[in-house]
């Protein structure tokens, strides 16, 4: 979720900081993680290059293919793929005998690079559903997209029937000094969440590939039990960069009214990864911690089954930031550990220790 202030004094020049928001993440202090030893067979020393992609489990692949279109995403694949039986992608997502299909669609990021999406559907799988697990809730991810035209995104939405939002009363909820745009979340076909951030952000400069319209990724965000226990998972382990003081605790109508509740008490911890494909430029990458209300119940739930996610991370030295995590005690979901695919890459799949979700790790 966007943090904001809520002071209802803010105003318009609230609205122009809340425009640099991404030159001012640049700017805060983070936390540096110690670079990792090299491993003695490899010479390597097991490290993240990047955050690579996301994905996500679908039951209906092409009404899910018309809703991330709908937010602005482009497909980069055809629409309706053959059923795909691999074994080695079976042992990585531990479906035994499963058959599985995917579409790749991408949308920009603000440094004009294309973010990765893919939607998986599986069958002959045991699959159960995560469907309309709203964001608010420990272990539930989501995507946060940057849509400079969010009024008219909402109007698109619910005159083709896929608006279902998290807000009250379905609506953006206004920031303050906004006369249009706002955050709220939406759901997928499946009740996978997306955050809609409306605002506009400056212009990436001339020549940029990212048109002032366009809609970007703005982050990936987690909710998360114990921010300690995650900030040591996803900085202290693979490398996240995160601030150095912790921030303030969030509360009031419109924080409340943009995750569909009463009385709720948040925090928004912001870190940022390297991109893969351009390791200089971040990735934002968000764990959000609830105070009040105070949850801990996490139902169990599959690589595969409905509204589950995946985030994907391309990695150098996999032996050896293995070797690591099952140190740390960090819990291998695929079968066997690390598989070798058959487009030659090498990857497994964790968990994370906090709320048990799907973490990809990949070597080419």
């Amino acid at each position: 979720m966007l943090n904001v202030p809520s002071s209802p004094s803010l105003g318009f020049l609230g609205i122009a900081a809340l425009a640099m928001l991404g030159a001012l993440l640049l700017g805060t202090a983070f936390t540096q993680n110690k670079p990792p030893a090299p491993d003695s067979a490899s010479g390597k020393s097991g490290k993240v290059l990047g955050l690579a992609f996301d994905t996500v489990q679908v039951s209906n692949l092409k009404k899910s293919i018309d809703f991330y279109q709908s937010l602005g995403f482009t497909l980069k694949s055809e629409t309706n793929p053959p059923w795909t039986s691999d074994e080695a992608a079976n042992r990585l997502y531990r479906t035994p005998g499963a058959a599985f299909r995917t579409v790749t669609l991408t949308i920009p990021k603000a440094s004009g690079q294309a973010f990765t999406l893919y939607l998986q559907e599986f069958k002959n799988a045991e699959r159960s559903g995560r469907i309309d697990f709203p964001a608010r809730d420990p272990s539930s991810p989501h995507i946060g997209l940057l849509e400079p035209e969010a009024d008219a995104l909402w109007a698109k939405l619910k005159a083709a029937g896929m608006l279902r939002a998290l807000s009250w009363d379905e609506k953006l909820v206004r920031m303050p000094g906004q006369a249009s745009g706002g955050i709220a979340y939406v759901r997928d076909p499946d009740g996978f969440n997306i955050e809609i951030v409306g605002i506009n952000m400056p212009s990436a400069g001339a020549g940029s590939p990212v048109k002032p319209a366009d809609a970007t990724l703005h982050h990936l965000g987690l909710a998360v039990l114990n921010s300690d226990k995650s900030k040591a998972f996803y900085g202290g382990l693979l490398g996240a960069q995160f601030p150095k003081e912790m921030p303030e605790w969030l509360s009031g109508d419109m924080y409340d009214a943009a995750v569909g509740g009463h009385g709720y008490v948040i925090r928004l911890i912001n870190g940022t990864y390297p991109e893969a494909v351009t390791p200089q430029t971040p990735s934002r990458f968000e764990l959000c911690e609830y105070k009040n209300p105070t949850r801990t119940n996490i139902p169990d739930y599959r690589y595969c089954d409905v509204a589950v996610n995946c985030v994907g991370f391309q990695v150098e030295g996999i032996d050896a930031l293995y070797s690591r995590l099952k140190e740390s005690g960090v819990k291998t979901w695929s079968e066997g550990g690390i598989v070798r695919l058959k487009d030659g890459a090498r990857a497994l799949i964790v968990k994370d220790p906090d709320v048990g979700a799907f973490v990809e790790l990949f070597e080419k």
